[in-house]
């Protein structure tokens, strides 16, 4: 099995935190998206992973300790790592053929922008598996249509009458990944473009049209992490479930001085507490220094430093310096608001 990871997208909607790191390194609960949503697929599958394929934006921005992350996380799954570049936004197509030479035999494609839970048992009969998610408000979605054989046989996206509450989350498997090549590889070649992009779902629906059996996977949790509201929700929700799992969020080289710590939170290495309330719902990163302050619902990243603060639903970035009387802000890398 293979895992193959679209991640070249910039992330505007996440600024000013990903002016400096890509959305798909942003932490959540602790650790960068992209890790948990890989490591959380690989353990779901059960199954032996032989190569987690990343495809990342320019070098200028996915540089070379983005690289060397990756390729951490892969070894650390026992899987070989490839690296691949799209160095213009052409769209999801486009993006998964920059790794054509990865597309072969039985894979999973997983864009790097979300959280799930789910069940991963995989159908051996279906030609392909999409997982999906019911909604309350498809017309905002991507949705697919079944027959009465629950097989998938069309995709609207965002329909203004309904059609299916089932919306694609970004998570896809091809028992053989070398037909979405082929099938890609007829759309770029013909210039067969869907608002101004090649999209994977162009691919999809050739497959379909040749006979190829695609059946829906539903997940439990779909955890958006779009923009900062969504992704401190997400974050919210991560905890909840590491905390039931019994999973360790607290370092035991932190220091507290008069502070206390309403969990679940994460608190990473090295962290300083003083005079301080922290959580629920929190992040924090290693080497951070709270002092003074009421923190809840929010992540701070690492070497961060936050004094005389009343923080809710707040974001701040790796190396920012805080100290003031908001609440609910969002301040990126290596800035001061004092």
């Amino acid at each position: 099995m293979k895992i193959i990871v679209p991640m070249a997208g910039r992330g505007s909607r996440l600024r000013p935190h990903t002016l400096t790191i890509p959305k798909p390194l942003i932490p959540v609960a602790g650790k960068p998206i992209v890790h948990r949503l890989v490591t959380d697929i690989v353990h779901l599958l059960n199954e032996e992973i032989e190569e987690i394929a990343f495809i990342l934006g320019e070098p200028a921005f996915f540089g070379d300790e983005v690289v060397s992350s990756l390729k951490e996380l892969a070894k650390d799954l026992g899987a070989k790592t490839s690296i691949y570049r799209q160095l213009e936004p052409l769209g999801t197509g486009h993006a998964i053929m920059c790794a054509k030479e990865s597309l072969s035999g039985p894979a999973i494609i997983a864009y790097a922008d979300t959280l799930i839970r789910a069940d991963f048992n995989l159908d051996k009969e279906a030609d392909s598996i999409i997982w999906t998610k019911k909604v309350t408000n498809p017309q905002d979605y991507g949705v697919v249509n079944l027959n009465e054989k629950n097989e998938i046989v069309e995709f609207v996206e965002k329909p203004k009458e309904f059609v299916s509450d089932q919306a694609v989350i970004g998570i896809y498997y091809f028992k053989d990944a070398g037909v979405l090549k082929k099938e890609l590889q007829y759309v770029l070649d013909n210039n067969i473009i869907n608002d101004g992009e090649f999209q994977i779902n162009e691919g999809i629906k050739r497959m379909i049209k040749s006979g190829k059996i695609f059946k829906t996977g539903t997940v439990d949790e779909w955890m958006d992490c779009g923009n900062k509201e969504v992704i401190i929700k997400t974050n919210k929700r991560m905890l909840v479930f590491l905390a039931e799992s019994n999973e360790t969020l607290i370092s035991n080289s932190i220091s507290q001085e008069n502070s206390k710590i309403i969990e679940p939170c994460f608190i990473g290495e090295e962290v300083i507490l003083k005079n301080s309330t922290v959580g629920p719902y929190t992040s924090i990163g290693a080497y951070t220094i709270i002092e003074d302050s009421n923190v809840k619902n929010s992540i701070i990243q690492k070497h961060a430093q936050i004094k005389n603060a009343i923080l809710d639903n707040a974001m701040i970035g790796n190396h920012a310096s805080f100290n003031g009387n908001f609440t609910n802000i969002s301040i990126g890398d290596y800035s001061e608001l004092k």
